[in-house]
């Protein structure tokens, strides 16, 4: 099988802010901060243009280790095109959201956590890192953003 030819870094970020703007959902992966103990997860998220904003119950264990450790490491797309988002975590209680946000990502995502019974926290993913590729031939330069800050000019 033929692989395509690599995107340039240019298209390879193009393509990402795509993803980040219309895929609905993202696998999420915590750890506790005592054990390390891995936990992996699909969640709904909203793209605002510079975080991810994701919403789960606070008293699961997602909820627990975001609180606990500040961090995760969110997968978006299938693997033979796949964004890899290592970021910072910040917690958001339904009373810190803004109604205008929760209408946002109850559009977008088709759930509102602010209508169930079971209490949910909002978190707002910074990313720190940001990697993309296809397949082996775009592993060298996957990385498109480091602490922060995008490597590929707009």
């Amino acid at each position: 099988m033929t692989q395509p030819a690599p995107r340039t870094a240019e298209q390879r970020k193009q393509d990402t802010l795509h993803r980040l703007e219309h895929d609905e959902d993202v696998w999420v992966a915590t750890a506790d901060a005592g054990g390390g103990v891995p936990y992996l997860v699909p969640l709904s998220f909203l793209w605002d243009g510079s975080t991810l904003l994701l919403a789960t119950p606070g008293a699961g264990p997602t909820g627990r280790n975001l609180r606990a450790t500040g961090r995760t490491r969110l997968g978006i797309g299938p693997t033979r095109d796949v964004v890899m988002v290592d970021g910072t975590v910040d917690t958001i209680t339904l009373a810190e959201l803004s109604e205008e946000e929760g209408d946002r990502f109850a559009a977008k995502t088709g759930f509102d956590p602010r209508e169930l019974t079971t209490p949910y926290l909002y978190f707002r993913v910074r990313p720190t890192r940001i990697q993309a590729w296809r397949e082996a031939g775009e592993l060298d330069g996957r990385e498109l953003m480091r602490d922060g800050k995008w490597l590929v000019a707009d």
